[in-house]
């Protein structure tokens, strides 16, 4: 059994001259505690400000109800985008980020500039009620759709290891667009509770009823759904190489149209007629709604095809075991992994079996786009960076995904890639193997007497 992973050289001469000076004197405000910091500062201000104007509006019992009312579609929508970013699950603290952008910062933004728009036209115009609707058919779209978006760029300009494609822009965007959908939701079920005290509605008749029917029922996924076209933007946007400058910008900037133009079209439904949100929502907002899902899910199935493409070089190389290519590339194999690190080993090593599926997923992506030309300067140490990591699981993971391979893989041999490998790592520089580092054999039984969950 192999016991060192193949040789690479890793620099032993620490940077010298101007990087190893921007390293010694960072400014104060370069440090990630600084950044993280004022970030976690400017949403906590954002969110008791975005309270303390939505309890002004609905009163304390009218935000309570909307509160626990605007709750509910929360956890199926987390849980739906979480379950896209399954192929390669980017860390919570962006969700995270993404969610508080929305349902604080965002919603803030929304209201004070929506607000202020409204009532300037109003005094310029001395008609109140084309005010509101200009507000919420111009304004509205065009304000909300750029508060979300700020969350999404942020991501990928700050973030950009994480932001890789399609799916992360979908996920993001979408989390986004729910936080920004439940502060909202909240002010609208509070006000529409505070109506009801006063006229005395109760039951299916009354405003809060029909309020949660329209926003919870039938439409929970409206505002994700128009951020989402924003988030595809942005994803094809990070599949571009840095030097297609146009491409990059353009792209973003077309699915920021398109959300502001569907938002536009959903706010201003009620202009057609009595029948006319019905109708926008049956012609247009459910054949987006399936059209976007097919996308995402064909763009889940090309990642994993994508995943048992590249992988089999770093097989042949020692990284991987035969098998290990295709289990990866399947999300049933994932699962069966493990379920079995979980049941002879316990949690921690599911959890390991989990950051070993996510670490060879990375790995997949990083060499397609470095045979693509898309790879950036830090390539290199990517990679490697990523293998050191499987190698430190790979006595937890590979008993797992060998044993998922078996159950899940067709009965035929794993053949050799049809490309060459460069390097004794995979596709970096081509390196030398040091003569005494013991090389893990790239045979089916390359492992055959290791078993952690052997009892």
């Amino acid at each position: 059994m192999a016991i060192s992973p193949p040789h690479m050289s890793y620099p032993s001469v620490p940077p010298s001259g101007p990087a190893a000076g921007s390293l010694r004197h960072a400014h104060w405000w370069q440090r990630a505690w600084v950044r993280y910091g004022a970030l976690t500062t400017l949403l906590a201000i954002s969110g008791l400000v975005i309270l303390a104007l939505v309890r002004e509006e609905t009163g304390t019992e009218g935000f309570l109800v909307g509160l626990g009312l605007a709750t509910l579609p929360v956890p199926l929508l987390i849980a739906a985008f979480r379950w896209l970013d399954r192929v390669e699950p980017g860390p919570w603290r962006n969700l995270l980020f993404c969610f508080a952008w929305g349902a604080c910062a965002a919603a803030l933004i929304a209201i004070v500039a929506n607000s202020f728009a409204t009532r300037w036209i109003a005094t310029a115009t001395a008609d109140p009620s084309s005010a509101d609707t200009l507000g919420a058919t111009v304004i509205a779209p065009v304000v909300e759709e750029i508060a979300k978006a700020a969350a999404v760029l942020l991501v990928f300009l700050f973030r950009r290891r994480d932001f890789t494609g399609i799916l992360d822009g979908v996920v993001m965007a979408g989390v986004t667009a729910t936080g920004f959908a439940f502060t909202e939701n909240i002010l609208y079920l509070g006000t529409a509770f505070g109506t009801d005290q006063l006229t005395g509605g109760t039951g299916i008749a009354s405003v809060t009823a029909a309020t949660f029917f329209v926003r919870i029922i039938m439409s929970p996924f409206a505002h994700p759904l128009f951020t989402v076209l924003t988030g595809i933007g942005f994803g094809i946007s990070a599949l571009a190489a840095d030097r297609q400058h146009v491409r990059r910008v353009a792209f973003p900037l077309s699915g920021l149209l398109l959300a502001m133009g569907m938002h536009a079209m959903w706010n201003g439904s009620s202009a057609f007629g009595e029948y006319g949100f019905f109708a926008v929502y049956a012609a247009f907002m459910v054949p987006i709604f399936g059209l976007l899902t097919w996308l995402v899910i064909w763009t889940r199935q090309r990642e994993l095809r994508t995943v048992r493409a590249e992988l089999p070089a770093y097989a042949v190389a020692g990284w991987l075991s035969p098998v290990e290519p295709y289990a990866l590339g399947s999300m049933r194999a994932r699962r069966i992994a493990r379920q079995y690190a979980r049941r002879h080993a316990g949690r921690a090593a599911a959890r390991e079996v989990a950051r070993y599926e996510a670490y060879a997923t990375s790995l997949a992506f990083l060499r397609h786009r470095g045979r693509r030309g898309r790879a950036g300067a830090d390539f290199v140490a990517r990679e490697r960076e990523l293998l050191d990591e499987l190698w430190r699981r790979r006595e937890a993971a590979r008993p797992a995904l060998e044993h998922a391979a078996r159950i899940t893989a067709p009965p035929v041999p794993v053949a050799a890639p049809p490309w060459p490998v460069y390097g004794a790592y995979g596709y970096g520089q081509p390196t030398t193997v040091h003569p005494t580092t013991p090389r893990p054999a790239p045979a089916a039984t390359a492992y055959p007497a290791y078993n952690p969950y052997r009892s």
